[in-house]
């Protein structure tokens, strides 16, 4: 992290602060790029907004599993992961919107389907509680591993965003790998589920490590996808080999959600997620 970044932030915000960028919120970023202080790039705006829209969207669905949860604990814990996704987006979309002038909730609620960029796996329904888990643990092993690295990146408000992110992204893989050796080593049922999970699932990770032009542009300001697989490989072939599970066999799907080009289910999230800023533009509470 650049030296300029550890001055994001208020230090008295977070009880658990412990190094710099664990206190910094949207708040902060918004202060930040209205006093010139920083600002994005097209490209790092770009940029931004892709990890915006992946946290925002999975924020969304796993939401609605807030009272629907197998046991309370994963009602609390899936709304927690859900509040943390909406935080990461959040700081994403705000740092994003300086560029063109916009906020956080514009590029939230007043964005048509093809101008999302989110990639296709955080767009793909809950299903049952193994399926969501097979998506949990993904997400959780890619993002650990894009944060930490994104943490070096140069463009400084990036590497505070994901300094902060990564500390709450931990929690996430502990979560998603201990109910992934739970389903798959528990019973027949639950082992059948997981298998079925996974079967759906893993054929978006593909999307997630595809290279582009945007990523050649950003140099070290950005990571580079294809870096991460395998790391990626390793940490959740160990998982998978633990649990007796194999997707080596399965297909990888070309996706397309960088491009706006999304799965037939964006349009439902957004139109849930949308309505009440639509219907009552401006309108606060």
């Amino acid at each position: 992290m650049t030296p300029h970044a550890t001055n994001l932030g208020d230090s008295s915000a977070s009880a658990t602060r412990i190094t710099p960028g664990n206190a910094l919120r949207p708040e902060d970023i918004v202060e930040a790029t209205r006093l010139g202080t920083v600002k994005p790039s097209e490209d790092v705006a770009e940029y931004a907004l892709r990890l915006g829209d992946d946290a925002l969207i999975l924020a969304q669905r796993l939401g609605h599993w807030i009272s629907r949860g197998p046991e309370l604990e994963e009602d609390v814990a899936l709304g927690n992961i859900a509040l943390d996704q909406l935080g990461h987006a959040r700081s994403f979309l705000s740092y994003a919107g300086a560029a063109w002038g916009k906020t956080e909730d514009d590029l939230a609620y007043f964005r048509r389907e093809p101008e999302f960029r989110c990639a296709h796996l955080f767009e793909q329904p809950n299903g049952d509680f193994a399926v969501t888990i097979a998506r949990a643990f993904i997400v959780a092993n890619y993002q650990f591993l894009l944060y930490r690295e994104l943490s070096k990146s140069t463009d400084s408000m990036l590497a505070a965003i994901a300094a902060k992110a990564v500390k709450e992204v931990d929690y996430h893989l502990d979560h998603s790998t201990q109910w992934v050796l739970r389903l798959a080593g528990g019973t027949d049922e639950s082992r059948r589920r997981m298998v079925a999970g996974l079967n759906l699932m893993w054929p978006f990770v593909g999307e997630l490590f595809q290279d582009d032009s945007l990523t050649a542009r950003l140099g070290a300001a950005g990571v580079v996808p294809s870096s991460l697989k395998d790391e990626f490989d390793r940490s959740t072939g160990t998982v998978l080999a633990e649990a007796d599970l194999d997707v080596s066999a399965l297909h990888m799907s070309t996706g397309g959600g960088r491009a706006g080009r999304h799965s037939e289910h964006l349009g439902f999230v957004l139109a849930e997620m949308q309505v009440l800023a639509r219907e009552f533009p401006g309108a606060s509470w």
